[in-house]
């Protein structure tokens, strides 16, 4: 399983940006807005999979409630900066992956709804996270230290289902992390200004992210040669 790190804040030494200026709101609507929408689907979500899997229906209400109570710390987030959170930017932003989801769903695809929520968009959040904290406002700071522990659950729980599915799920999942990768790169060269905007470093995030993923896709089975391929072709 993955674990998250024993010390969130062990690495808090960057300069902080100045929370202050137009500049810095400007971006941080955008920025807060993808994460209180990335909750607020990883909600819907989790409810959408209990469906898919009944016997686990309990556990995914759990985590989805948990996803939700993630939004609602964004958004006092961005009250504490006095700052409206820019939500039709965030939709647009989301909604590729958003779309893949429902076709999965509509299809009964567990495998490609986990490997888009319980994966992906969890390894997503978790890097952003990490790069975020150090550079974050002290508010926005003890919010996302919190969340981060919570995102590591995610997570596991995608990896521990996978994996006890997995020589049912192995093609599937190459199916789904061809068709999904992608995404989630052209998701992070889109934010990458705002982002930089916030002293978070576009390289740091997808180098973040790529660990997080290969890392998961490592624990569920595949091999290091099988992930590199597998991220080869995707990103191509």
């Amino acid at each position: 399983m993955t674990a998250a790190p024993a010390n969130l804040t062990a690495d808090v030494t960057a300069d902080l940006p100045d929370f202050t200026t137009a500049a810095y709101k400007d971006a941080y609507s955008r920025i807060n807005a993808i994460v209180i929408e990335g909750e607020r689907e990883a909600h819907d979500n989790y409810m959408a999979l209990g469906t898919l899997i009944p016997d686990q229906a309990g556990e995914l209400s759990r985590l989805a409630r948990m996803e939700k109570k993630h939004m609602k710390g964004f958004q006092a987030c961005a009250r504490n900066l006095s700052v409206s959170p820019d939500m039709a930017f965030a939709r647009t932003f989301f909604q590729p992956l958003h779309d893949n989801f429902q076709i999965a769903l509509s299809c009964k695809k567990v495998v490609t709804c986990l490997q888009i929520q319980a994966l992906l968009i969890e390894a997503f959040a978790i890097s952003a996270y990490h790069i975020y904290i150090p550079v974050a406002d002290p508010f926005a700071r003890r919010i996302t230290e919190g969340v981060v522990k919570d995102e590591y659950t995610h997570l596991n729980y995608g990896q521990a289902w996978l994996k006890a599915n997995f020589t049912a799920s192995r093609e599937e999942l190459i199916e789904a992390n061809k068709a999904n990768l992608p995404l989630v790169h052209s998701m992070l060269e889109q934010v990458a200004a705002d982002a930089a905007v916030l002293a978070m470093d576009k390289e740091n995030l997808i180098e973040d992210f790529l660990i997080a993923y290969q890392e998961a896709l490592t624990d569920i089975g595949f091999s290091s040669r099988e992930i590199v391929r597998m991220s080869v072709q995707a990103l191509a």
